[in-house]
């Protein structure tokens, strides 16, 4: 599969050509630039924008087979002379359709523009190299813009991150890899800092919006508190606990969180399903007849099994057990150093059954 090139990467390319164009007055059709991967990035640059205090150009987003909603967004760079030095050589803030920060917890400070470090980096160090090229001894000024930036942004997580106005310039190897997997756990990790660096107690999750629904018809909960992990509810625990929680709530539908009654830890059906089974095992814990063991395996959907357990008067004896399992292997996942709780829903049929004390953590 093919592999793409960050947002980072664009706007250090674009910089460092703008910056090459101010300084030498020669217009420049491509350039190249080193990623933190030790591997070279020459893009195209377009829309090239001459004066003689400021250039501004571009570099077009190759997110190469990642599904990604920046591919093809034109991520700009203005440099200019500064008319006072400043600090740093290279001065860098971001502009039209770049996001603002405004909750901690995030790779920025509070009122930063959402560039990254390593982005942040990547620019200085290119920027700094043209500099040293043509011996200017002053500073720089450099602005990234993204003229689509703020629409494309009300697609991605950025608003629920409390980055505002824009998309961020991220990457941390400059490299896209064609897997969504890492961008999800990275994001889910992001929150979840984000909820400890706002004094959080404890996290709660729940691996989608209708866990979340859940949360906020039944229970009037803020979302903005809870983090939605998907089907990766073991490597949560794992983020949570590194970043300093101590207690967790899991929320989930049964389709999803019966898995975990097996201790299966990234419920996705790719990887796991076993939910019929693990139903069927509850059942004959409680008693159930070959016959009704049956039914439950023939099933499809975990509600239509929900109704076999109901019609034999067993349903509140089989949810106690799944829960006492669920939450042996959360807090085994835990490594006993964190109080996991979980509750329990099916659409259907409302709340199913929680572990002791669930409630508290909402």
């Amino acid at each position: 599969m093919k592999n793409g090139f960050t947002t980072g990467s664009c706007a250090a390319a674009a910089a460092k050509a703008a910056a090459y164009m101010l300084l030498s007055g020669k217009e420049k059709s491509n350039i190249a630039i080193t990623l933190p991967t030790g591997d070279k990035y020459c893009p195209k640059i377009e829309e090239i924008r001459t004066g003689e205090s400021a250039v501004s150009c571009a570099v077009r987003k190759e997110s190469g087979d990642d599904p990604d909603i920046t591919n093809g967004v034109l991520v700009h760079a203005k440099v200019s002379f500064m008319e006072q030095p400043a600090a740093q050589r290279v001065v860098i803030t971001g502009g039209t359709g770049v996001g603002k920060i405004t909750r901690p917890g995030l790779d920025q400070p509070v009122g930063n523009a959402a560039i990254n470090s390593v982005p942040r980096q990547m620019i200085t160090q290119e920027v700094t190299e043209v500099m040293d090229l043509f011996d200017h001894a002053g500073s720089l000024l450099v602005e990234i813009f993204v003229p689509d930036g703020e629409r494309l942004a009300a697609m991605t997580f950025n608003p629920r991150l409390g980055i505002e106005g824009g998309i961020s310039i991220i990457g941390t190897t400059g490299i896209v890899e064609p897997m969504s997997t890492k961008a999800l756990l990275d994001t889910i990790r992001v929150e979840l800092t984000q909820q400890k660096a706002m004094g959080r107690e404890a996290a709660v999750v729940s691996p989608g919006n209708y866990g979340f629904s859940f949360m906020k018809e039944h229970y009037g909960y803020d979302l903005d508190r809870a983090v939605k992990c998907a089907n990766y509810i073991g490597d949560t625990i794992d983020m949570a606990r590194s970043v300093g929680f101590r207690k967790m709530l899991v929320l989930g539908h049964i389709g999803k969180l019966i898995k975990v009654s097996g201790g299966i830890m990234n419920t996705h059906s790719k990887e796991a399903d076993c939910r019929m089974e693990l139903m069927a095992s509850a059942a004959i814990r409680c008693g159930a007849e070959t016959k009704v063991l049956q039914e439950i395996l023939n099933c499809v959907a975990t509600e239509e099994a929900i109704a076999i357990l109901i019609r034999e008067g067993i349903d509140k004896a089989c949810f106690a057990q799944i829960m006492e399992r669920i939450g042996y292997y959360l807090n085994k996942r835990g490594g006993g150093e964190m109080d996991i709780r979980c509750i329990v829903y099916a659409n259907q049929y409302g709340l199913l059954g929680q572990t002791e004390g669930a409630e508290e953590f909402l």
